[in-house]
This record gives C-alpha cells, structure tokens and sequence, in this order.
C-alpha cells in the first residue's frame, strides 16, 4: 500500500519536472525566424562550414541570445566569410545589438535597409574587409556605441546627419578607407554624442581645415586624422577638449605654431604633429603637461630653443624633435630628470655644444640620434653607463677622436648600430696598432662610416665582428686591398665601399659570403628591428638612396666597390652569390670580359659595370634576369650585338655609349653580315692595292731605264 501510494505521488511529480524542462527549454530556445534568417544570411556567404544545424539557434556557436530567446549578438571576426551581405538578410534580428564580421572577405555597401531593422545595435564591427561605397544618411540606432569601419574601401564625404542619432556613441573608426571632403566636426557641435571617447579619421582622403567643433566633446580621450590631406591650423577650440589622452595628426599639410593654449590639456600623454608645416617656437610651458609619454614633432619647421621646462615632463618615453630649425647648446639642459626616456632624436637641427653629460643619467636610454647638428667635442667614457644603449647616431657633426672613440664604444655590449658618418673627418681608420686586444662590438649589426675622408687602410679587427650585417666605409680616402676574410662574415650582406682608393683585385673570398649564397636559417634575430631607422645619410648605395626601414630583412644585399683602383677580371665565381641585389664595379679597371655565370643571380636588380676596361660580348645569357631595375655597361670596350628581345632593350642608350663597337636596340642596328663581309673584301682589296701600287712604280722605272738606255746606247755605239 505504501509503495502503491508512493507512486501515485511520485509521477506527478516526475511529469511536473519533465514539464518545467520543457517550458524551460522553450524559454531559451532561439525564435524560427531569426533562425531563418540567420541560415538565409549563411547561405548567401561562401565560407567554411558554420556547423549551424541545431534546433535551437541560441546554442548555435557564435550566436548570443538574450533570456527570453532573441538573438542579440552575432559575432564572425575571422571566419573566412566571402561574398556581400544582403540588407534583408537580417531584417528579423530586431533584438540584435552586437555585430561583428570584422577581418572577412565581405564586400558590397551598406544600404539603408541594412541599418533600418537594427534599432537595437550597439556595437557595429565591419572591419578589415573589403566593403565599399558611401555611407548611409545616418547610423541605425540611438543606442550605438560603438562603429568600427575601418580598413575597407568606403569613399565619399560623410553626411553631416550621420551622427544625428548617436546620442550613445563613444568610438567611432573609419581609418584606412577612401572618404572625402571635410573631417566632420558636426559630431560635437550638436551635442548628439556627449559620451564619444575615440575618434578615429586616419589615413582616408579627407582635406581642408579642420573645422570648430572638437572641444564640444567633453570625454574626448584619442583623435587620430593622420596620413590625410588637412591643411590650415589647428583648431582653437580643441584646446578644450581637457581629458584628451592622444593627439595624432602626422602626414597631413598643417601649418602655424603650437598655441600656449596646448598646457590646458593636461591629460595629453601622445601628441604627434610630425610631417606637417608647422612653426615658430614650442610653447614655453610646454613641461606642464606631467603625464607626456610619446612627444614626436619631426620633419617640421620648427625653430628657437627647447623651453628648459621640457624637462619638467618627467614621464617622457621618446621625445622626437628631427628635422626642423631648433638651436641653442643642449648640454646646458637637464636631462637626468628625465628618467623613463628610452629613444632621443634630435638629429638635423642647429644644435650646439656637446652630448650633454645629463643624458648619460637616463639608464633606461636604448637609442640617441643627434646627427646633422653643430656639436663638437669627444665621446665620453660615462656612455658607458647606458647599459640598455643599442642605437647610436652622431654623424654629421664635429666630433673629434675617431680612436678613442671607437675602443670606448666597443665596450657597449648592447650596442647594435653604429652610425658615425660625417664625423671625425680627416682622421684615420682606427688600426689594429689601436686597438689592441680588440675584444668588443660583439652584438654589432650596422656600422656607418661614411663621407669622413677617413685614411688608412680597412683594419683587421673589423674580422671579429660576427654579427656584422652592414658595413658602410664609403666616400673616404681609404687604401690597400679589399681584405680576403670579409667573405668569412657570417652575417654580412651590404658592403658598401665606394668612391675611396682601394687598389687590388676583386677577392674571391667575397663570393662565399654566407648571408648571399642561401637564405639563412630562421631565427629569432632574423626579424631584428632597429629603434630607428638608418637613412642615407649613414648608409648608401649612391648618394640619393634612402632607406626608411627599421628591420634589417628589408635592406637589399649590396656589393658596392664603384669608383675605386680595383684591377683584373671580375670573378666568374661571383654567380654563387644568388641573393645579391646589387653589384657595382663602375669606375674601376677591371679587364676581361662579363662573367656569364652574372645571370646566376637571379635576385639582382642593380648591375652597374660602366667606366672600366671590360671586352668581348654581353653574354646572351643575361636575358634571363627579370628583375633588373638598372643596368649599365657603358665606357669599356664591349664589342658586338646587344641580346635581342630581352629585358636589355628597355634601358637608355645611355647604358650602353661609350663601346664603339657595340650595336643593337637602344643603340643603332648592327650591319648585315652580308655587308660586313662585303667590307671586309673590300677593306683586303684595297690593303692589296696599297700594297701592290709602289711595285707598279718601281718596275715602271726599270723599265724605263732600260728601255731608255738600249735605245740611247745603241745610237752612242752605231755613231761611234
């Protein structure tokens, strides 16, 4: 009875909890229509599988949905989406408030339609795809937060009614696109977007001034419209933008100084305004703004002195100042104060005095670039106490004492480029009678020495430098063969030792270099980034090459031995160096005739073999090197036709002047062989009868004579 009884009670009870399951599961189970729609937007996408197939869309990956069953989040960032989404596709998510496809392969517009049935949205991120056209009348919700359409291929002016509704908006990103016209400031004026915290304009197509309106957005923190084409000053009002974190406006065509006004912003921890016209002196109070990180002012017009409160900005980590009219002594400046500063470019300016002493206090100091500038004096034994120092740059200035500058420097174990070119000129090499016990530059990678009219020879301490990857001795005076253990560097790949008075031959040495025979084994240093990057001012080719890169991988592997004394035939051992780039022999005396294992290297793009003795032909198989970008034989005594129907004939005859007997496309056609012979018979013919002419006179006149005296003889004899 009692078991009968609990029975009775305990399946009630059962068909209540399977019954709670069910509505429970009907609570939370997604609406058939936005499941419909979902599969609808799927199915007009070519992607990998979704793996969509279940019942229930709520439990579907990368869907959200809400407590009562309606979808609010689709988010497919990276899934390798192709194709262009429909603006009805959609239509059903009225629930929807977080939209991301960013980094996809979408494309299409987005139409009005898209936005009309997302009045929920609040976050919108398209980016990182390949949509276009121009932008709706305005955004689709009152509740949007934020709007991500950066890196695609939108174009067009913004509409001013765009932000009507974005009375929520706090990011806003449509970088790396294609818009016009004006950056439009209507989004503060209005008032509609009192909680925007990010505004991101860079790199589009937008020009003009930039309008009043910024300093009406009271939480304004970062404003990026770098790499446009904005022109005028800086608005007056955006000094009242008080919580700006960052400002950045570089690569754009700004002029005018820097208002004093820039001291009100006291959250200010980025300002870039580098690649703009702008000028007169830096504010004098410019050191008020404490939180300061990242100052870069670079390639403007600025002049006067560094306001002494500069440094006052005590949580400064790189302050770039290169490139503008900026003068005054700077060792009288107190830079210990500034104790995070890890990069200092000041390089061409009018600087004077010395390296400040103060500098050597900065501990955390990794780079220091004062090239170009009037100092003057020696390298202190005290830089030794920057521990972290990897980038020195001090050319262009009149610094003195190559030598001990050098077996001080040496010292700087972390130290992983070099640049003293322009300096110390006149002096000698450092030799090996200098440096004695060499032991230092063990992590070396750059070494600059060019345009110094350094004498004396290429020193043999220079061998021990195993992380060497760029040499750069051009434009001295320097003597004596090329030395054969260069081509034992392990890592070297750019030797640029031209316009000096090297004498010898081409070392065969040089072509084993083990960094241009194969591609090196990856390693962790192979992407090796330098803290700024090296310019032609340090390290060239020729004198109007520049290199903007600051990862070593991209530089070209260079041989450059132009405009010296070096003599004899160019080793047909040079086509083992497959990952050249570049060789430039020109202005040398090299005989012989072109290697033809030269179209061996595959990669080579510069070949400049002009000003020496070189003859014979140009080897047809040069055809074969695609990637010449300049070629250049001319002045030697190169002989015979010019390969036909190959890359050759694209370059100016130019290339090829000075070889008399060298003809063919671009020079003039080469004679026929018909003709040749024909000159030639006619060049023996007339040599015989030059040679057969005097003989005709000679018998002439014996014959003359003895005709003249038989018959005169005769007569004498028959009167006598």
């Amino acid at each position: 009875m009692l078991v009968q009884a609990y029975n009775l009670m305990a399946h009630p009870f059962l068909l209540f909890i399977l019954f709670s399951c069910i509505i429970s599961t009907n609570i939370h189970a997604c609406k058939q229509t936005e499941r419909s729609s979902l599969l609808s937007f799927a199915s007009t996408l070519s992607s990998p599988p979704l793996n969509w197939t279940s019942f229930d869309c709520c439990r579907w990956k990368d869907i959200t949905c809400d407590q009562d069953g309606w979808v609010i989040g689709l988010l497919l960032p990276s899934k390798g989406l192709k194709g262009s989404i429909s603006p009805f596709s959609l239509a059903n998510l009225t629930h929807l408030t977080h939209l991301n496809l960013s980094h996809n392969s979408l494309y299409g517009s987005l139409e009005t339609q898209f936005f009309l049935s997302l009045n929920q949205l609040e976050i919108l991120d398209l980016s990182y795809n390949r949509l276009s056209g121009k932008l709706p009348i305005s955004l689709p919700s009152s509740n949007i937060q934020i709007v991500d359409l950066s890196s695609n291929h939108f174009f067009g002016a913004i509409p001013s009614s765009f932000f009507q509704q974005a009375s929520n908006l706090t990011t806003f990103n449509v970088s790396n696109n294609s818009f016009t016209g004006y950056v439009p400031s209507s989004i503060c004026l209005q008032h509609s977007s009192p909680f925007l915290r990010l505004l991101d304009f860079s790199s589009n197509l937008f020009n003009g001034d930039l309008a009043l309106g910024l300093g009406k957005c009271s939480e304004l923190q970062v404003f990026r419209a770098n790499h446009n084409k904005l022109s005028g000053l800086l608005p007056e009002d955006i000094y009242n933008a008080t919580k700006l974190e960052e400002i950045a406006l570089p690569l754009n065509s700004l002029h005018g100084a820097i208002s004093d006004k820039i001291v009100n912003l006291t959250n200010l921890a980025i300002l870039d305004l580098s690649f703009n016209h702008f000028g007169g002196e830096l504010p004098i109070n410019l050191g008020k703004l404490s939180k300061l990180k990242f100052v870069t002012l670079d390639f403007n017009n600025l002049e006067g002195v560094l306001p002494p409160s500069l440094m006052n900005c005590t949580n400064l980590v790189e302050l770039r100042l290169g490139n503008n009219h900026l003068e005054g002594d700077i060792s009288v400046l107190d830079f210990s104060r500034l104790s995070q500063l890890t990069k200092l470019d000041l390089r061409i300016n009018n600087f004077t005095g010395t390296v400040p002493v103060s500098l050597y206090s900065c501990r955390f100091l990794k780079a220091i670039r004062l090239t170009g500038n009037n100092l003057e004096g020696q390298i202190q034994a005290k830089i030794l106490s920057l521990k972290s120092l990897s980038f020195l740059s001090l050319g262009y200035n009149r610094f003195t004492n190559l030598t001990g500058a050098m077996k001080i420097l040496m010292s700087c174990k972390s130290l992983h480029a070099l640049l003293l070119s322009g300096s110390f000129v006149g002096e000698g090499m450092p030799s090996d009678d200098d440096m004695v016990d060499f032991d230092g530059f063990q992590n070396l990678r750059v070494l600059g020495l060019v345009r110094s009219n350094l004498t004396g020879q290429i020193p043999f301490w220079l061998s021990k430098l195993k992380n060497l990857e760029l040499l750069a001795l051009g434009f001295n005076q320097i003597t004596g063969p090329i030395p054969s253990w260069l081509g034992t560097l392990p890592r070297l790949f750019y030797i640029s030792l031209s316009h000096n008075r090297i004498s010898g031959k081409f070392p065969q040495q040089l072509c084993r270099l083990p960094r241009l025979l194969r591609e090196p084994i990856a390693s962790q240093g192979d992407n090796y980034e330098l803290e700024f990057p090296v310019f032609s001012s340090s390290v060239s080719i020729t004198a109007n090459q520049t290199f903007l890169s600051q990862n070593l991988y991209f530089y070209p592997a260079t041989i450059d031995l132009s405009k010296n004394n070096i003599v004899g035939d160019i080793p047909t051992e040079i086509g083992q160096l497959q990952l050249l780039y570049t060789l430039g022999l020109a202005s040398n005396n090299f005989s012989g005739v072109i290697p033809d294992q030269i179209s061996n290297l595959k990669n080579l793009e510069v070949l400049n073999l002009s000003m020496n003795h070189l003859s014979g032909v140009i080897p047809s198989s040069l055809a074969s090197l695609n990637f010449l970008k300049e070629f250049n034989v001319s002045y030697n005594n190169i002989e015979g036709s010019i390969p036909i129907g190959t890359q050759l004939q694209s370059f100016e005859a130019s290339a090829f002047e000075g070889n008399p007997k060298l003809c063919g496309a671009p020079l003039p056609k080469c004679k026929s062989n018909k003709g040749i012979d024909a000159d030639n018979k006619n060049n023996k013919d007339v040599h015989n009868g030059l040679h057969q002419l005097p003989w005709f006179y000679i018998f002439a006149a014996l014959g003359f004579i003895v005709g003249f005296w038989g018959v005169c003889g005769c007569l004498i004899i028959n009167k006598t």
